[in-house]
């Protein structure tokens, strides 16, 4: 399977879905099992969070036909692009906003990149250093919400714990807390290579203007509180509450239905704080969707397909097999967390972090959880080390490459640089992972 992905995607450079798909058809070849394949499809397909990922695809369309990130960023430029290494800091704020609505690391360098790199290197981030600023910070939208990934990574949680308690709210506060460390991290980062390169602020005529700005934009910056407010109630009332009215089934259905809630909330706000006026009429929508399901099929296609090897894996006994030969290694929790973050970041260079999730996913928790790492938090971290350090490291770094393209960097220099940015992320993997790191909400 991973020689079909590798051949089909990195050395003949096709899509990722069809990748999937080939491998998809050779694994039902070589074990025989297409007398199971309706069966096993359907059990790829019977999931309520792919419904969950496409409107939030849909979501991100609307947040960027409306202009609200474009405003979003230059109200973080005009607010701190004075102080030193403004500018990196916003690349940071920035990617973290946008990545967390397309979860998408290389998308997340075109929106974003195309501003925040070139105003770095105004401000004297050298080019490979703006390059690495916006790579690392735009891999980050794969484990915060309300990226589709996350949503995943839950999946699988609650398949090896179905009675667990834990709503949707609950998972995503806990997502964010996570994030927060992470977060941290890219921003101590950026000060200390400020600090190494004295990087001044951006000049004030290069500047948007504060007061013109905010006037303008700051109807955005309430879009991250518009969509964290369910999931605070969700997560304050607890389950039980909405249990003893609802019944559980209908608190199971209430939690999972604030997605869709959320999603579509945020759209008809960003449709309505819109300074353009024209994108609200129905076929400027229409046109909207239609951008947004061009960029979904494919996610969804490599999402489905990578649910179906999972079930197949299942039904074949692979998955396992390589829970128990990764058992048979006696480790424990310390030399598991570096060798789940190794083995996902080598399959995160052929394979999306979706995908991954979704084929090895349950894996992954039933292995760390028997090596003593809390098994919530090792949910909570398959969107970051499936996702996010597959996308900076070398050589299928495509994050990297993404933001070495517009920086106009120089690769040796640049790839130098990205193992430092490598090393710092497996080091706070590694820490969240064993518990070194407190998060709300456990």
């Amino acid at each position: 399977m991973l020689a079909v992905i590798i051949i089909w995607s990195a050395l003949i450079k096709r899509p990722v879905y069809e990748a999937v798909f080939l491998a998809l058809i050779v694994l039902f070849t070589v074990s025989m099992s297409w007398g199971h394949f309706f069966e096993y499809s359907l059990n790829g397909m019977n999931s309520s969070l792919i419904f969950s990922m496409i409107v939030f695809v849909a979501m991100s369309q609307f947040l960027k036909a409306t202009g609200i990130l474009d405003d979003c960023i230059n109200c973080l430029l005009a607010l701190i692009g004075r102080i030193p290494g403004g500018a990196g800091y916003v690349s940071v704020a920035a990617s973290v906003f946008m990545g967390a609505f397309s979860g998408s690391g290389p998308g997340n360098v075109m929106a974003v990149g195309t501003i925040t790199i070139p105003a770095m290197k105004r401000s004297g981030f050298p080019a490979e250093l703006a390059a690495n600023v916006q790579a690392s910070s735009s891999c980050l939208g794969n484990m915060i919400p309300p990226s589709s990934n996350i949503l995943l990574a839950l999946g699988c949680f609650l398949a090896l714990y179905p009675n667990s308690n834990i709503t949707t709210g609950q998972f995503w506060i806990i997502m964010w807390g996570l994030s927060l460390w992470f977060i941290l991290a890219r921003l101590l980062m950026v000060f200390i290579y400020c600090k190494i390169y004295k990087i001044k602020g951006m000049k004030k005529e290069e500047l948007p203007n504060l007061k013109e700005t905010f006037k303008n934009g700051w109807k955005g910056l309430l879009l991250p509180v518009i969509i964290l407010i369910p999931f605070i109630l969700d997560f304050a009332f607890g389950s039980n509450f909405f249990t003893n009215r609802l019944g559980a089934t209908g608190a199971k259905y209430f939690s999972n239905s604030i997605l869709l809630f959320t999603a579509g909330l945020a759209s008809i706000y960003a449709l309505f704080v819109s300074k353009n006026k024209e994108v609200r009429k129905i076929t400027n929508i229409a046109d909207i969707f239609k951008k947004a399901i061009k960029g979904l099929v494919p996610t969804v296609a490599t999402v489905i397909f990578g649910y179906i090897i999972g079930a197949l894996f299942s039904g074949l006994g692979v998955a396992t097999e390589l829970e128990s030969f990764i058992n048979s290694l006696n480790m424990n929790k310390y030399l598991m967390a570096l060798f789940i973050s190794f083995l996902t970041c080598i399959l995160g260079m052929v394979i999306p972090g979706s995908s991954l999730v979704a084929m090895f996913g349950t894996v992954f928790i039933t292995v760390m959880a028997a090596s003593g790492i809390n098994p919530l938090i090792a949910a909570a971290m398959l969107p970051c080390i499936c996702g996010a350090m597959g996308n900076i490291t070398p050589p299928f770094a495509l994050c990297v490459y993404a933001s070495m393209g517009i920086a106009e960097s120089d690769y040796g220099k640049t790839i130098r640089m990205d193992i430092v940015w490598v090393l710092a992320q497996l080091a706070m993997q590694f820490l969240a992972l064993v518990g070194f790191l407190p998060v709300f909400g456990i």
